[in-house]
């Protein structure tokens, strides 16, 4: 792709350049100076770790046409500032890639958990009505049946409107996005053209970021704030859960018609004769378009609500009833999100994502609702984030199972021994024991167990690494503790 200087910078009404841009090509965007080819405009981000202004000459040396920058920077360049590089990106980006997100369905879901298991239960619905779909989130991206490796939950704006503007080329026509509190916060999501926006929960999370719960919220609120007051363009709706604190805010925060969803009287989409059992659930869905059962193989309360925010999110789109029922009663989930380890063995083993006490707290009591024996909780908390969970994550792994082994997570740059400390200082009781050594923990766990009991390894779930200082090694919680068991079995034969 190819795109005049003076037509890409259109979206920007106010910026300054004292060079002649007249007759320059920018035939790329780049914003890591790494990355520049020849004829591409570099864009200077102001980051956490770096400043891309301090990158300009090598951008330059790289064969950058120009460069967008807050301040003026001595190069042999056109120099194009602007106010905010963040916002320039987004609108450069949206330009160059031609507008994207209006060009198909674009749903966004925000909150603290389920955003991951809720963009797979759309796509497995809206896939099954005959879209073809793509994905974007904490797990992969995925355009049609290609599936591509992600850094962040949802990355910036200018690798969105490339991949959206692939999904474009592909002939997509349904894309579902997890959309983080960061990135509202930063900007990654400027310029995207939403069309349903889904709220799934609000607890403690992410507070190493936000100053406290209130500015967390804020920020979760931009996506519904963001959709815009038009009325006479493309129909737009937000999906909200009733039964949430921030119910309230987030609908006052949306100029467009609201669709909710809960399990209390008042909620438009309702869940009702609810049946939870070890296998799955069954229950009731009462809807404005009319009440189906629904029968699923995902277990536990917060399935059914994700069950619910998604067929909400669908029927706004005019997905029929029986599509979605057929969708819920086939899904198998989603990879590390309560995923049993089975390897022949008389005992649970389940992998879950849960990193915040209220999701740890969720699936705790959803395997004690069919565990016949004792509950194992092996869980940590990762370093270089919010402390103050800490401690709350191990309260909930003490009070709902019979014993906690606290372990590393990903430490990061800090002190495993000072995270477990964290953790556990202000314990009252006595039923948990310190492993540092994730393997070790995992290994402590299994040895434990005896036919009818259940083992929760918490907070990694997919992942497939641990990180320790600045480095990343191999490590995925479903392996170790299937070769765990594969010991063990080998002992007992």
């Amino acid at each position: 792709m190819n795109m005049k200087l003076k037509q890409l910078l259109k979206p920007l009404k106010f910026y300054k350049c004292e060079q002649n841009i007249h007759d320059i090509e920018a035939e790329g965007i780049e914003m890591d100076s790494r990355q520049v080819k020849a004829n591409d405009l570099f864009v200077c981000i102001d980051g956490f770790t770096v400043d891309g202004h301090d990158f300009a000459e090598m951008a330059e040396m790289q064969g950058a046409c120009a460069v967008v920058a807050e301040r003026p920077l001595s190069l042999n360049i056109p120099v194009i500032i602007v106010n905010d590089s963040v916002k320039a990106l987004a609108q450069l980006a949206n330009q160059f890639y031609q507008q994207p997100s209006e060009k198909f369905q674009l749903i966004g879901v925000t909150g603290t958990n389920g955003k991951t298991t809720l963009t797979y239960l759309l796509d497995e619905i809206f896939r099954n009505h005959g879209h073809e779909t793509g994905l974007l989130g904490t797990i992969q991206m995925k355009i049609g049946d290609e599936t591509y490796p992600v850094k962040n939950t949802t990355p910036d704006s200018l690798f969105l409107q490339k991949n959206l503007h692939k999904m474009v080329e592909k002939d997509v026509n349904t894309v579902m996005m997890e959309v983080s509190s960061h990135a509202l916060d930063l900007g990654r999501v400027y310029g995207l053209d939403f069309d349903i926006t889904v709220f799934t929960n609000l607890s403690q999370d992410h507070l190493d970021y936000h100053k406290n719960m209130d500015d967390y919220l804020r920020a979760k609120s931009l996506l519904f704030a963001q959709m815009g007051n038009q009325y006479y363009s493309r129909r737009k709706l937000a999906v909200l859960n009733y039964d949430d604190d921030a119910y309230d805010l987030l609908s006052r925060s949306t100029a467009h018609e609201v669709l909710s969803y809960g399990l209390s009287d008042g909620a438009d989409v309702q869940a009702k004769n609810i049946m939870l059992r070890p296998d799955g659930t069954t229950f009731d869905m009462i809807t404005p378009i009319g009440e189906i059962q629904i029968q699923s193989k995902l277990a536990g309360e917060f399935s059914v609500y994700n069950m619910l925010a998604a067929s909400s999110a669908a029927i706004s789109a005019d997905i029929p009833l029986e599509t979605i029922k057929t969708s819920l009663a086939t899904t198998n989930g989603v990879p590390g999100r309560f995923e049993p380890v089975q390897r022949g063995q008389k005992f649970g083993v389940i992998v879950d994502y849960a990193h915040t006490p209220d999701s740890l707290e969720n699936v705790v009591k959803t395997v004690q609702t069919f565990t016949e024996g004792k509950t194992y909780v092996v869980v940590g908390c990762g370093g270089d984030r919010d402390r103050g969970k800490r401690p709350k994550m191990a309260n909930v792994a003490v009070n709902y199972s019979d014993l906690a082994i606290f372990t590393s997570d990903n430490p990061r740059t800090e002190d495993p021994d000072q995270i477990l400390q964290d953790m556990t200082e202000d314990l009252k009781v006595q039923n948990y024991e310190v492993e540092p050594d994730r393997k070790q923990a995992i290994a402590r766990a299994v040895q434990y167990c005896n036919p009818g009991d259940v083992v929760i390894i918490a907070g990694k779930g997919h992942e497939t690494y641990q990180e320790i200082g600045t480095e990343r090694f191999d490590f995925d919680d479903r392996e170790v503790a299937s070769n765990m068991i594969d010991e063990k079995l080998k002992e007992r034969s």
